[in-house]
């Protein structure tokens, strides 16, 4: 687990049922007996999911008497949407230089 500590969202979100934890978290925040009920894991697989998640600083708790509520945190969130417009900008950036380079070369 040690993998996911310091912040690394996009290590944390490779696995599937973390992913549909952050849809559903995505909708409202909720309890682990909530998220449950909708996935096809048990509790306790749900509780270690979001431990990964939290470790990541992607989902924070709050106590509400004796349930914990799950949210997203919005800031990681906006940090991993950060990240991928990078990637998604120099991906472009990339393709139009290779482009333009394909056509310096035919002429």
């Amino acid at each position: 687990m040690d993998a996911y500590r310091g912040g690394d969202g996009w290590a944390a979100l490779g696995d599937p049922t973390r992913r549909a934890i952050v849809a559903c978290l995505a909708e409202r925040p909720r309890a682990v007996g909530e998220l449950a009920a909708e996935l096809p894991v048990s509790r306790p697989a749900v509780s270690q999911a979001l431990k990964v998640l939290k470790d990541a600083g992607l989902v924070t708790e709050r106590a509400a008497g004796t349930r914990r509520i799950y949210r997203l945190e919005p800031a990681a969130v906006a940090a991993l949407r950060d990240q991928l417009d990078t990637f998604w900008s120099r991906a472009l950036s990339g393709y139009g230089d290779a482009i333009a380079h394909e056509d310096e070369e035919r002429s």
